[in-house]
């Protein structure tokens, strides 16, 4: 059986961002590649992120927020940061996997303040959508990347 492609998505904590990229890519392209999520620190799961994927059909309440060091020593084939601190930040991983920069927007920055559950919940749900679009391109950027294209 060939190895399928892995892929991390990494945050600063691993609780909104990164772990919605990791559920769309399990419910997209689990037949693809592999996919993991962690952040630079660990920052628990964020709930509102947990209900907007679950009104989408992904359930990611099992995830639980991990750093890097809690992946273990198999490399990754890309890593894509998905929050602007990661990118600064990002740390050597084994294997000097490519990476990849697809910032989104902090939705429980965008939250803060709103008193109100159902407009809280809109940046949530935008952001939720646009990490979809961006995990269903990822199978062709994966086959440009085999074919010693850039990311």
């Amino acid at each position: 059986m060939e190895r399928l492609p892995r892929v991390l998505f990494l945050c600063i904590g691993n609780s909104c961002r990164s772990q919605m990229a990791e559920g769309w890519s399990r419910a997209l392209h689990a037949d693809r590649f592999s996919a993991a999520s962690a952040g630079i620190e660990t920052h628990g799961l964020n709930h509102s992120a947990v209900r907007a994927m679950a009104e989408a059909g992904v359930d990611i309440s099992r995830h639980a927020s991990k750093t890097v060091a809690d992946l273990g020593p198999e490399p990754f084939d890309l890593v894509v940061t998905v929050c602007g601190h990661a990118q600064e930040t990002c740390p050597v991983l084994p294997g000097a996997p490519r990476t990849l920069h697809r910032g989104f927007d902090d939705p429980p920055r965008l939250a803060a303040g709103l008193d109100d559950e159902e407009a809280a919940m809109a940046p949530y749900r935008r952001v939720r959508d646009e990490i979809r679009a961006f995990v269903a391109s990822l199978p062709d950027l994966l086959d440009r990347l085999e074919e010693g294209g850039r990311p």
